[in-house]
């Protein structure tokens, strides 16, 4: 990324809000991360948009303070996505925002997909996708049978990362990139799928090229307004963020979810593998799933310990035995088995095991979730990745991540900056701003990764043994967890 100006990147995640401030070699010079509450009841996850916005008042507040605010010349936000805002045409939420985790829609979005012939997946997507609980159609339709009077108050249907720009410069837009699932292939929101569900079409957002300025912000400390970009979901962000930028190059994000991605022309019919319109000149296929680090802070909650404690535990661990399998689907699970009522489960624990072993199980469980996306993808995108680029809060330990490498059988680089979702958005933002003249020269210096984990003979055998029984546990629980999950 030269010389000042600097630039801030802001990743509202499912769990913290980060905001950090780069100088435009990319190096971090200020950086505010904070957790916020997620409220979980049943199928039901929802957040307060007012806490996503006190944090970033917090975060101007310091960056003024450390005499930042001046310097800031261009903004980029990005999010979650699959959560949305339904709000009044002045922004006001008029509910709480439902989080991609939320299963509540899950009968509507079965109903939706039903209705989708062959024909048009292939018209509208070009793969094999469909409507899951979290797709934002299936959530409108949830909204206009289950709570109508907010449904008629909804003039809008927002992303985080676009209801946040809203607030901050007035223009409540969004882009083509992070409507995955509601865009076809043209870059359009899908008329036939919304004209399905009563007053959908004109609750829409307007869609806008990523790499422009949606509009402009006032930040304490600084001189003027400052330009905002329409930017991009975190998926996208944080694959530039770590480096993936051309053909045949492949990332794996870890945060509260795992999200693995490769970049490739070819497009096969492949279930259960996400498959975004071209843009940019790249074709992403990605497969996310529900629960990677949400795996461990629901073990770490559970055991009353720190994430690092377990992992230091699981380090002192002999390579063989205490072969336990986890699945997990503490959430239902995304790509590729796209089954909302799947449930975590524990196989093979027996009473030599303490909570060294289930720690182990649950790490490798959330990798051979990876493993199992990625086949999806490799098939997808006609070619298989053997090195991945990585990056986001799940790769901070060592012995996850060669555990990680074992499983998947490919090298992992990880990238030496904390938060690659914000360093994309800031690039994103630097070349809408006109400060770079396209993202390869805003990302040039500020990409670098500090190790390497390569496949270890001997974890790769256990590896390679408990792998064997993932599907066929998930086949061989599937109608318990069913049946367990319906019972509420």
């Amino acid at each position: 990324m030269g010389d000042a100006p600097f630039l801030m990147g802001i990743d509202i995640g499912t769990t913290a809000v980060k905001v950090v401030v780069y100088d435009t070699d990319g190096r971090e010079r200020h950086r505010y991360a904070r957790a916020y509450p997620t409220t979980r009841n049943g199928a039901f996850s929802e957040q307060d948009p007012a806490d996503w916005m006190r944090c970033l008042s917090e975060a101007f507040d310091e960056i003024a303070r450390a005499g930042h605010a001046p310097a800031i010349a261009a903004i980029g936000v990005t999010s979650q996505v699959n959560t949305h805002v339904f709000c009044a045409a002045d922004g006001t939420p008029v509910h709480p925002a439902i989080t991609w985790a939320d299963t509540r829609a899950r009968v509507a979005a079965s109903s939706l997909d039903a209705g989708i012939t062959e024909a048009e997946r292939a018209t509208w997507w070009g793969a094999a996708m469909g409507i899951d609980a979290s797709h934002m159609a299936a959530r409108m339709e949830w909204m206009a049978e289950a709570k109508p009077d907010l449904w008629a108050a909804t003039a809008q249907v927002l992303l985080p990362k676009d209801w946040v720009i809203g607030q901050l410069t007035g223009a409540y837009v969004s882009d083509p990139v992070s409507q995955i699932g509601a865009v076809g292939r043209d870059g359009a929101f899908i008329a036939d799928l919304f004209a399905r569900i009563g007053g959908a079409r004109n609750r829409l957002p307007e869609l806008r090229d990523p790499v422009t300025v949606a509009g402009h912000a006032r930040v304490p400390g600084a001189d003027r307004p400052v330009p905002v970009a329409t930017g991009l979901m975190d998926a996208w962000a944080s694959m530039f963020g770590v480096g993936v930028r051309a053909e045949g190059d492949a990332m794996y994000i870890s945060g509260t979810s795992e999200i693995p991605g490769v970049i490739s022309a070819i497009v096969n019919p492949a279930e259960g593998a996400l498959v975004f319109p071209p843009h940019m000149g790249l074709t992403l296929h990605a497969a996310p799933t529900q629960s990677g680090g949400a795996s461990l802070t629901w073990l770490c909650g559970l055991f009353d310990t720190r994430p690092e404690v377990l992992m230091a535990e699981v380090a002192a661990l002999p390579a063989r035995g205490a072969n336990a399998l986890f699945l997990p689907h503490l959430s239902g699970e995304r790509a590729p088995l796209w089954d909302a009522s799947a449930r975590g489960t524990f196989l093979g624990l027996d009473n030599s095991m303490g909570r060294a072993e289930i720690a182990r199980a649950v790490l490798e469980g959330v990798a051979m979730s990876v493993r199992l996306a990625f086949a999806a993808l490799d098939t997808s995108a006609g070619m298989r990745a053997e090195v991945l680029n990585c990056g986001g809060g799940g790769f901070t330990s060592d012995r996850w991540n060669q555990i990680r490498a074992d499983v998947l059988g490919r090298e992992l680089r990880r990238l030496a900056v904390r938060d690659p979702g914000a360093l994309g958005a800031a690039a994103l933002a630097a070349v809408a701003a006109g400060l770079q003249p396209d993202l390869d020269t805003a990302l040039a210096s500020a990409v670098r990764f500090d190790k390497t984990y390569t496949p270890d003979p001997e974890g790769q055998d256990r590896a390679e043994a408990l792998y064997a029984l993932y599907r066929p546990a998930y086949e061989a629980a599937r109608a318990t967890n069913h049946a367990l999950a319906a019972m509420g």
